[in-house]
């Protein structure tokens, strides 16, 4: 049995909210809200929008929330940077499929077995995986709006997304 796009199954909304950041502070405090959620522990998270929206800035926020020491940094080259924070025991993937040139590589670089454990994954351009990523919990879809605004589109597709957004 292969495996199917977004497109072959209708995902199925659970909620949808609308959001804007004003500036680094708003996306800031969003990201200290969804920290504090249980959820976000176990949590498949899709970032989405154009270049310089904000995704890994969001993505900085959020982890430095839930406790990351230390410099952050993207992984556009790396494709993936994993953090574990001991004194909490969770795990976390951070993935950037920006330059993510071959879906197929999803198979050599062992990426099943990352989203089959438990932990919070975070994906900056899930579309450049192709149809290997699993459905996502919630998708933040930012869009770049006048001077330093993001307007931001929330969307749960399961019940650990709703979670995150009740």
């Amino acid at each position: 049995m292969g495996l199917m796009t977004v497109e072959e199954h209708r995902l199925i909304v659970k909620s949808i909210a609308h959001s804007s950041w004003l500036d680094e502070t708003a996306t800031q405090a969003f990201a200290e809200k969804l920290a504090a959620r249980r959820a976000v522990r176990r949590a498949l998270i899709e970032l989405r929008g154009d270049l310089g929206a904000g995704k890994t800035t969001f993505v900085r926020h959020l982890l430095k929330a839930l406790g990351v020491q230390g410099r952050i940094k993207s992984p556009t080259y790396a494709v993936v940077e994993p953090y574990e924070l001991s004194d909490s025991n969770l795990l976390i993937w951070h993935f950037d499929f920006y330059r993510f040139n071959d879906p197929r590589e999803w198979e050599e670089a062992g990426f099943r077995d990352i989203f089959a454990s438990p932990g919070l994954k975070l994906v900056e351009w899930p579309d450049k995986a192709g149809p290997y990523l699993p459905q996502p919990d919630l998708v933040i879809d930012i869009d770049m709006a006048e001077n330093t605004t993001r307007n931001v589109t929330l969307t749960a597709y399961t019940d650990i997304g709703a979670e995150l957004l009740a």
